[in-house]
């Protein structure tokens, strides 16, 4: 009994470092620190916008309770296009606001356009 409460103390223990490595909104990413990114967490959402880009405001609250609510699964990060013309041409991006999800280091998919949060958290799951 002893040892069964010290092994899931240690795990619950465990569990909490993880979560805590993981931030709890969405990280800044640019040209130079993306590849560090998606390379150190195995699963990377990055959702590529514009300041004058009004679907990638309306999508911006949804990406950050998304942040939180999975904080410890999926990682966040945040790239602005009109400062980072490479990843934006590397990624073939043409429209925003664009979701590109990384699993294990690799591009898995990219969510495209403006859509309520429980329809952008389904699309999410399905491939991460």
């Amino acid at each position: 009994m002893v040892d069964e409460l010290e092994e899931l103390k240690k795990k619950r223990v465990e569990e909490l470092q993880k979560k805590m490595e993981y931030p709890s909104k969405p990280i800044i990413v640019d040209d130079t620190t993306l590849p560090q990114v998606i390379q150190k967490y195995p699963k990377v959402v990055v959702d590529c916008w514009a300041a004058w880009c009004m679907p990638c405001k309306m999508i911006e609250p949804a990406v950050e309770e998304l942040a939180q609510e999975q904080q410890g699964e999926i990682v966040y990060g945040k790239l602005n296009i009109d400062q980072n013309r490479q990843t934006a041409q590397k990624y073939r991006i043409m429209s925003i606001p664009a979701l590109l999800l990384f699993k294990n280091g690799q591009q898995v998919d990219m969510i495209i356009g403006a859509m309520p949060k429980p329809m952008l958290q389904q699309k999410i799951q399905e491939k991460l």
